[in-house]
């Protein structure tokens, strides 16, 4: 019925095709009114064109117009023209049904004509898009059997098709030693981009690294978008410094990076809490004659919000505006967001309405947001009231939603509310998170229900989710100040096998746990297992913190690092520094930046100060807060040789013009000796993103 369907429609519009395929019409619709067919019938009127082709493809089913088609070939008084039926072949193979196409091929070859082996391409795209089995059927049986010797652009429809389904493997062993290298075929440069993709979208790198290497190897020039692929596959990582040099060789390969390459740079470092190394990227941008586009500025906009600097933000949106380019949802949410997460919620009103005005309809995300500035302020009856607008607005409340408000009601102390909003939120459909769960555990721990507490994170486990640090540090934080250490640290053992690591936050608490002056021997003896009276040594009051140096992942360690050093006990950072150091770990610049930070709060400055020399010369740039530390801490031990070379050694690792002011503000209060003038400089630079601050 649908073919019959299908031609009764072409029957009103066969007079809409161009003249010379009158004949076509002819022979699909005959009729007494129908002309006579031409006579003779011209060489001029065939091959079709691929826009003609698509018309007829789109208005008539294939045998009919094949049918046709070969009966004006046999009207032709000389040699048809070589390939006739490849434009109908191609047009069919764009249509949503890839077996119309193949089809047509198969009649074609039935009436003794050989399609083109652009036409087979066209047809095993199609296939492979709707079933990689029958586009392997077709290349073995129609194609392979059939005595068509396949091409690259063969090989790398299967190669493409392997990849979407993440069967990366698979297709990279086609390429190394199987049906392609069999068949003659070497891989060029879209064969090895497809592969490079895939294996950063799966998150192998390394593997993407080593693919281009054997690209080397081959022979074929990487492209700049394998330099891209790479560079957006390490920043993902979170492979920075990687990504850079990655990023820099393009100019050695004489390549010029583009707007992707310098969004992808961007975004890498925004999302890594760079914001120096990104503006840094954003003026080299500029200085090479690629502008920024609304990705650029929607990254940079999103990370000064995260970091609380919505000054910047908001000079960024003007930059925005005044190169003529619109905001998008993205950029919008991000600056609402930003003002929520800093109690200015008028602010963020505002830009809603400015967004609005743009007809720019709010999306979950972004009312997410908005509903948190409620929550933050404590205005839970308007942050209802949004729930209410979205509903009405057709924009449908997801878990964030909820468990924003109901994160809302705990911290105000109604947890009555908190439940009755996840009973709710459940009868709708929606169902709770982790995160919700956590909230809730929250709220129970700070009304000093921990019995309850422990019944629902034992719930949560027996429902399948995955409790994060948060959830295991309220716990902790509760048994703590009930007194039961032993249980507290059970949890910490407990998160680390399961994969979850603790943070800083989770090490103060637990720190705070063990220095309680108020610990009884009893409970001296349960932690410490040591069975006699006498007062637990000092030099063992942290042990069992520090045996987790053996045992723990670096991300754990470096949080132990950072709660010893912000608990002001630098003895036992240190020896956590030292534990690294004898397991031959890798540091990072952020692990002497806690430390340097951590000395010049405790009053010794020479030890942060030789800590600083090391870092240097491992090859890290300073860290800007840790920095500001040891800057004032040897102005206030009238060390001013050593603080005015810490100084600019900071200053250096800043070329952006912006900062030129602040250098010379620096300078100007360095030589009159006012040292609050020159922290407050910095610090201001460093906000301002001028100055390195990561880690």
């Amino acid at each position: 019925m649908a073919p019959a369907r299908q031609a009764a429609g072409a029957s009103g519009s066969h007079h809409q095709h161009p003249v010379q395929h009158a004949h076509l019409a002819a022979l699909l619709n005959p009729t007494p009114r129908t002309p006579p067919l031409p006579s003779p019938l011209r060489r001029r009127h065939l091959p079709l064109s691929p826009q003609a082709a698509s018309r007829l493809a789109a208005s008539f089913p294939p045998l009919p117009l094949l049918l046709a088609l070969l009966s004006a070939l046999r009207l032709l008084p000389s040699p048809p023209p070589p390939r006739p039926f490849d434009a109908l072949i191609r047009a069919y193979a764009s249509l949503p049904s890839p077996s119309l196409a193949a089809a047509a091929l198969a009649f074609a070859r039935s009436a003794g004509y050989a399609p083109s082996l652009p036409a087979y391409n066209a047809v095993l795209l199609a296939l492979s898009d709707a079933s990689l089995a029958s586009a392997r059927r077709f290349l073995e049986g129609s194609m392979l059997r059939a005595g068509v010797a396949p091409n690259v652009y063969t090989y790398n429809i299967l190669v493409r098709a392997l990849c979407a389904r993440g069967r990366r493997e698979e297709a990279l062993a086609a390429v190394v030693d199987g049906d392609m290298r069999a068949a003659g075929c070497a891989p060029n440069a879209v064969t090895y981009n497809t592969l490079v993709a895939a294996f950063c979208r799966a998150g192998d790198v390394g593997g993407a690294e080593r693919l281009v290497a054997a690209m080397r190897e081959a022979g074929v020039r990487p492209s700049l978008v394998t330099f891209n692929t790479v560079v957006n596959g390490m920043c993902k990582a979170g492979r920075m410094e990687d990504a850079r040099k990655v990023f820099d060789g393009m100019a050695r390969e004489g390549l010029a990076p583009d707007g992707v390459s310098y969004n992808t740079l961007v975004s890498g470092y925004c999302k890594s809490g760079c914001l120096h190394e990104a503006l840094t990227v954003f003026s080299e941008m500029s200085q090479k004659g690629v502008a920024p586009d609304v990705v650029t500025f929607t990254s940079l906009i999103h990370a000064m919000c995260s970091a609380g600097n919505l000054e910047r933000a908001v000079a960024l949106v003007g930059q925005m505006k005044e190169r003529g380019l619109r905001m998008n949802e993205i950029a919008f949410t991000a600056l609402i967001d930003g003002f929520c997460k800093n109690g200015f919620l008028d602010d963020a009103l505002l830009a809603l309405k400015e967004m609005r005005e743009c007809r720019i309809k709010p999306s979950v995300v972004c009312y997410n947001a908005l509903i948190n500035g409620y929550c933050k302020l404590g205005r839970m009856e308007e942050a209802g009231q949004l729930v209410d607008e979205m509903e009405a607005k057709g924009v449908k409340p997801d878990v964030v939603t909820y468990s924003t408000i109901l994160s809302g009601y705990c911290k105000i102390g109604d947890t009555d509310s908190a439940f009755e909003l996840n009973r709710k939120m459940v009868k709708k459909g929606v169902v709770p998170d982790a995160i919700t769960y956590s909230s809730l555990i929250r709220g129970l721990c700070e009304e000093k229900k921990l019995g309850d507490a422990c019944e629902l994170f034992e719930k949560m486990l027996q429902l399948g989710l995955q409790p994060d640090e948060f959830t295991y540090t309220t716990l902790i934080d509760g048994h703590c100040k009930e007194g039961d250490v032993e249980k507290a640290l059970s949890l910490h053992d407990e998160m680390i096998k399961k994969g979850v690591l603790p943070d800083v936050v989770t090490y103060s608490v637990l720190i705070d746990g063990l220095s309680k002056s108020a610990r009884t021997k009893e409970a001296q003896r349960l932690l410490f297992k040591l069975y006699y009276e006498d007062p637990v040594p000092d030099n063992i009051k942290y042990e069992a913190l520090m045996r987790c140096c053996r045992k723990a992942e670096f991300k754990s360690v470096v949080a132990l690092l950072k709660g010893f050093s912000m608990k002001g006990l630098m003895n036992e950072a240190d020896k956590v520094y030292q534990s690294m150091l004898d397991r031959d770990w890798k540091l990072d610049g952020s692990v002497y930046g806690v430390l340097i930070h951590g000395h010049c709060r405790g009053g010794n400055v020479l030890k942060a100060l030789n800590f600083h020399k090391k870092m240097l010369q491992c090859g890290f740039p300073p860290n800007s807060t840790s920095t500001i530390s040891l800057v004032r801490g040897l102005f206030e031990e009238g060390m001013t040789v050593e603080a005015d070379t810490v100084i600019q050694e900071l200053l250096n690792c800043c070329s952006l013009a912006d900062a030129e002011t602040s250098k010379a503000l620096i300078d100007l209060n360095r030589k009159e000796g006012n040292v609050d003038a020159v922290v407050d400089v910095l610090r201001g630079m460093t906000r301002d993103g001028l100055l390195p601050s990561s880690g």
